[in-house]
């Protein structure tokens, strides 16, 4: 297992555009880069919990969080963006694997004043599972379609996108975001996450796009999961960054330290 030192880490994204979309999870994904590419430490309990704040480790919120209504609806908006002289890394909150307001952002995208994003990482799927009616199943295979071929469509060649699958999440979930119908004790979305991840990798590959495969390696791992049995610890998401960073570098050739 490959691990980077935040001096490693600044000199693998140097000059590099990573955007992150998906959950409060991919949220997570986030902060714990952004932490990576300044210090060697961890995310404390209290930063990952925090939600639409200001300001994260010099980073800032652009839209959405606390400049709007805070609250767990689909409609809930976050952008956040990290930027030093060297290194750029956005944000975007997302309930929906693909919608209008995803439209929206890979436009925002395609015409940013610092060109195409150099990286992609993206997962939506327990708000696409849980929060869209009967129908959601469905909806979401069908999205994944939609999402891959305009993926295929608006993206440059020398742009990665890295599709996470889902991670694993507990027996008992008592997550907020969630509709009061996943009680406690219901295993339904736990399979669920399972049979979606193997629709969306497929659909990935489908299209060329590279999968890490997160539910994998977090699948033993379940005693760094948080109380509400979805969102994980400090210590599974600095293990998730090194998982992430080796597969970007693998992608672009580059030799990283073996420790």
């Amino acid at each position: 297992m490959v691990h980077l030192y935040a001096s490693e880490v600044q000199q693998l994204l140097h000059n590099k555009f990573v955007v992150i979309l998906g959950d409060s999870v991919q949220r997570a994904v986030y902060k714990d880069l952004v932490l990576l590419l300044q210090k060697d430490c961890l995310l404390t309990t209290t930063q990952l919990k925090a939600k639409g704040e200001e300001s994260f480790e010099k980073d800032k919120l652009v839209d959405g969080g606390q400049m709007g209504p805070m609250h767990n609806g689909i409609q809930y908006r976050e952008v956040r963006q990290f930027c030093d002289n060297h290194h750029l890394v956005r944000f975007y909150f997302l309930t929906r694997v693909y919608s209008s307001y995803l439209e929206d952002v890979l436009q925002e995208l395609q015409s940013s004043e610092h060109g195409h994003p150099d990286v992609i990482i993206m997962n939506s799927c327990l708000w696409d599972l849980s929060r869209y009616g009967p129908d959601s199943w469905q909806s979401y295979l069908k999205n994944l379609e939609s999402l891959f071929g305009l993926l295929g469509q608006v993206l440059p060649k020398s742009c990665l996108l890295v599709w996470n699958t889902a991670m694993p999440v507990g027996e008992q979930i008592t997550a907020g975001f969630l509709p009061p119908e996943h009680q406690p004790g219901d295993d339904s979305l736990r399979v669920q996450v399972i049979e979606a991840n193997f629709y969306s990798s497929t659909e990935a590959k489908k299209h060329g796009f590279d999968v890490l495969d997160l539910h994998f390696h977090f699948r033993h791992a379940e005693q760094h999961l948080q109380r509400d049995g979805v969102h994980w610890n400090e210590r599974a998401h600095r293990h998730l960054s090194q998982l992430l960073l080796a597969h970007v570098a693998d992608a672009w050739g580059v030799e990283l330290p073996q420790r």
